[in-house]
């Protein structure tokens, strides 16, 4: 698969509910102006609850029940070291030098002495895991987050996080593989650990009063605390706060 078109397949996947047309009616008093596409958001969520409820979640529940836990630690560092390089980029493209410092130690330290990232012996040195997206980058240099956006397969998202998944590939070790099969199976490993840590927040998602509108207010709340920090002018954490409280 060349690296021309694994852009393009991303860039359409963020296109494809701008492009389908929802049939459902948004009631009146569901709808958010932050949402504003939210007849095809509410048809991708759908899809995507369908997905994790009959393909996704099983197969997370025969991981859990198979794997040991302590492999299954392993591949959760594993994946998250192979991160590091689009963290490291962004300490950099956002300011952050101490960080910048902080996580190439981090990087090195579990490469090497965690056995290539098996181990997390850098949070013992004092070195803590850090998260750092484009999407976040580019809220950061003031870039509207743009129109919620729910994505197939990948879930909640935004414009802004959608190009910044793009930029991301480009630091991704994996997208210069050149094989195919070496390409897909790390992503399909890292799909079934990350689903398997999500259940107890799906299944929390699924039995809400409101699903698709917990969904959205969580992803909304999260987001602006990734860019701007704690903050009393968070309307999207009011709003999951509201919402928890219907769904007890």
């Amino acid at each position: 698969m060349t690296t021309t078109f694994k852009a393009l397949r991303l860039l359409a996947l963020a296109a494809l509910p701008l492009i389908l047309f929802g049939c459902a009616t948004v009631p009146r008093a569901e709808r958010d102006p932050r949402d504003p596409w939210q007849r095809v958001n509410r048809a991708t969520f759908a899809f995507d609850m369908g997905f994790e409820k009959h393909f996704a979640g099983p197969v997370a529940t025969g991981y859990k029940h198979t794997v040991p836990h302590l492999v299954r630690t392993g591949i959760a560092n594993f994946f998250a070291n192979l991160d590091y390089p689009t963290v490291i980029v962004n300490d950099l493209l956002q300011g952050q030098f101490l960080w910048f410092l902080k996580d190439t130690g981090r990087l090195v330290v579990n490469t090497t002495l965690g056995l290539g990232g098996l181990l997390d012996p850098a949070a013992q040195l004092g070195l803590p895991y850090d998260e750092r997206t484009f999407g976040q980058t580019f809220g950061k240099w003031g870039i509207p987050a743009g129109p919620y956006l729910v994505l197939p397969i990948l879930g909640p998202s935004d414009v802004r996080a959608a190009v910044g998944r793009v930029a991301g590939m480009f630091t991704d070790p994996t997208y210069y593989t050149p094989n195919t099969l070496i390409w897909h199976t790390p992503d399909a490993v890292n799909a079934v650990n990350e689903d398997e840590k999500l259940q107890p927040t799906l299944h929390l998602v699924m039995h809400a009063y409101n699903p698709y509108a917990f969904m959205r207010h969580a992803y909304l709340a999260r987001q602006h605390y990734m860019v701007h920090g704690p903050s009393r002018g968070n309307p999207a954490a009011a709003e999951l706060k509201a919402l928890q409280g219907a769904g007890q």
